[in-house]
């Protein structure tokens, strides 16, 4: 047997046909994290051993995406903060709009117009610190380069010179929304093209204002702050007033972000700058950063594309086993680096699970039901980790229906929405590290 299986528990257990029931791995491909498997009769009718593995080698590593597409996030995205790991991180957010109507009153008179951004709940970092918030004015057609999508990697022209500025305290969970005044010599401009009907429709609009960029200042060491898309939470507001015989009566124009043109006028620039010199070395999508070249950890950020990537090389020395054997139940558990979190620097409840293959081209999710789920139950000895059911999935790689070179990569579930970072334990951390519990079922062993 081979070394890295000289540490095996072994459970004997007779049994005997038809006198006890047992449950194991079911070959649904529906769901890889059940645990209920109906044995043959073969398994049944047999002298069983179970044998419980925790010293399976598991190779751990860190990729990073070329680029991940933030044109269809969830959310807008604009703030900095430094990270002492992953580097100065800045999300800036790019978009066009459209007014909800064409006419504005001939008698009516320009007043002001604001940009109101709603929170969305989602933050990241310090909210304490205070944060800034640059209106630009694009000056390029806002439409991808090459396909239909942007990217986090893209990039968009504007105007240097501000259309509004805001320095504020990010309240996103009291909060409702912020407003930020635009500069009037902007808002006139607006209000008198539609007035004088010199714009009657959308293709006029977005040819005379092609969008607005929400930029962090360079300064800016705070928090990273999500902002609703809906237009009822963000929009442009142009006011203005009629004069009545008795009153002057002030309205309002909402100008909406376009959600209706295709491909998406919309996204979100993520990056991430002078980060430790091993991250440095993750210079296109096809690099694996092994977690022994990285103090033994592994990496995840979202919106940047950074993920830690599992394999298990060795999973068909289980083979060495003598007699018939099956996966019964297999579980990953990996642990967060102590003092890499904390109420600032959050841990996710829940870890999305994807498959890449060995070039780490993204080829599907794990299964819509298998997730890395954070286990606090010691939270109170600092003894937390990620735990993942892959019975199923390990049981493909032993069997060869699955190419062994594949690899699994843990990113947050709205990646291409969040800035959420982790630090990993690799697989040489000692009694910290990843490890693999196997219950491996031996039968008619002879």
């Amino acid at each position: 047997m081979k070394v890295f299986l000289n540490k095996v528990r072994a459970l004997y257990i007779i049994m005997f046909g038809g006198f006890l029931s047992i449950a194991v791995i079911s070959c649904s491909s529906e769901i890889y994290n059940d645990s209920e498997f109906v044995a043959g009769e073969t398994f049944t009718d047999s002298n069983i051993r179970l044998i419980l593995v925790d010293t399976l080698t598991v190779s751990t590593s860190t990729m990073k995406f070329d680029s991940i597409t933030t044109s269809e996030s969830t959310r807008i995205l604009t703030g900095k903060y430094t990270d002492s790991v992953f580097g100065s991180i800045t999300a800036s957010s790019y978009m066009q709009f459209l007014p909800e109507t064409y006419t504005i009153d001939s008698e009516a008179e320009f007043d002001s117009i604001v940009m109101v951004l709603g929170y969305d709940k989602y933050y990241y970092n310090d909210t304490l610190q205070k944060n800034t918030i640059h209106i630009k004015k694009i000056n390029e057609n806002l439409k991808p380069e090459s396909d239909d999508y942007f990217y986090n990697t893209s990039n968009i022209g504007y105007d240097e010179d501000d259309l509004g500025f805001l320095e504020y305290y990010p309240r996103p969970l009291a909060g409702d929304s912020i407003t930020i005044t635009l500069v009037d010599d902007f808002g006139t401009d607006v209000f008198s093209r539609l007035q004088e009907k010199n714009i009657v429709n959308s293709d006029e609009y977005r040819d005379y204002f092609k969008g607005i960029g929400i930029v962090p200042d360079d300064t800016d060491n705070g928090s990273i702050i999500g902002f609703s898309k809906s237009s009822e939470n963000t929009y442009l507001r142009l006011y203005f007033s009629t004069d009545t015989a008795d009153e002057s009566v002030q309205e309002y124009m909402d100008i909406q972000i376009n959600a209706t043109t295709s491909p998406i006028p919309f996204f979100n620039k993520i990056t991430a700058d002078d980060p430790i010199a091993p991250l440095q070395t993750l210079t296109n999508s096809k690099v694996n950063l092994e977690s022994a070249d990285s103090n033994n950890q592994s990496f995840i950020e979202s919106g940047i594309g950074i993920a830690m990537r599992v394999q298990f090389p060795h999973i068909n020395s289980l083979y060495d086993i003598p007699g018939n054997g099956t996966i019964l139940d297999g579980v990953l558990k990996i642990k967060p680096v102590a003092q890499s979190y904390d109420d600032h620097l959050k841990l996710r409840d829940t870890l999305a699970v994807y498959v890449v293959d060995q070039n780490n081209n993204l080829t599907e999710t794990l299964t819509s039901t298998s997730y890395a789920i954070l286990n606090r139950d010691n939270q109170e000895f600092n003894d937390i980790y990620y735990e993942i059911s892959l019975a199923y999935y390990l049981e493909e790689l032993q069997l060869k229906d699955r190419d062994i070179d594949d690899a699994l990569i843990l990113l947050p579930i709205d990646y291409n929405s969040s800035v959420d970072r982790f630090i990993m334990s690799g697989n040489g951390n000692g009694e910290n590290e990843t490890i693999l519990e196997l219950t491996y079922g031996i039968y008619d062993e002879d």
